[in-house]
Parts: structure tokens; C-alpha cells; sequence
């Protein structure tokens, strides 16, 4: 089981940059994979990025290629995703997930997820 826990969302405006944290209990944290994924109002949640269990493997959905950094710390059992530029388009409620695989990035295999955080930009 892991449990989890995000924060660092809020109103920011275009252009402006955000870090999310994703605290994590449980005995498996440092076995997992970690994803973020995100669901903007009235669409479908989708995948944002992922890192494997010893951070030597990342992936981003192409939208925020280059924008997003996905990093972990095992030592803290913490997730971060590091967001700049960013763009009303990334206005989300954005989840953390683990995996019960230590390295994929398929949605169907982020078995455990935090409650979410906004995010919010403004133009």
C-alpha cells in the first residue's frame, strides 16, 4: 500500500512556474514507479509524466516537453514536478500516482493515487 499526498498547486499567472510535491507513505514508495497525470474540466485525465524507480527513466506527455521536469527523492519519499512556462492550457487538477511496476508509464498500472491539487493559470 502507499499513500499520498500532494500540494503545491495554486493561481499563478501565464508564463509563471510552479513546483508540486507528492509526499508518499509506505514500504513500496522506492520500488515504484511515479507518475503525474492531470483532468482539466470537462475532459478525460490524462498522463503528464513519470519517472521510474531510481529516477534513471522519465517521460512527458509532448505538451510539456521541454516546460515540466519530473524528479523523485527516494530519501524523502517524495515526487516533484517542476512546471514552467506555464500556460492556461495546464489548468488542471493535477494527481499523483504509483505504480505497482517500477518502471512503466501506463496509466492502467498507477494503482494507488493522491487527491489531487490545482492548478490554476490565468492569462
Amino acid at each position: 500500500q502507499v499513500q499520498l499526498v500532494e500540494s503545491g498547486g495554486g493561481l499563478v499567472q501565464a508564463g509563471d512556474s510552479l513546483r508540486l510535491s507528492c509526499a508518499a507513505s509506505g514500504r513500496t514508495f522506492s520500488s515504484s514507479a511515479m507518475g503525474w497525470f492531470r483532468q482539466a474540466p470537462g475532459k478525460e485525465r490524462e498522463f503528464v509524466a513519470f519517472v521510474s524507480w531510481n529516477g534513471g527513466n522519465t517521460d512527458y506527455t509532448d505538451s510539456v516537453k521541454g516546460r515540466f521536469t519530473i524528479s523523485r527523492d527516494n530519501a524523502k519519499n517524495t515526487v516533484y514536478l517542476q512546471m514552467n512556462s506555464l500556460k492556461p492550457e495546464d489548468t488542471a487538477v493535477y494527481y499523483c500516482a504509483a505504480s505497482i511496476d517500477p518502471y512503466s508509464s501506463h496509466a492502467n498500472t498507477y494503482h494507488y493515487w493522491g487527491q489531487g491539487t490545482q492548478v490554476t493559470v490565468s492569462s
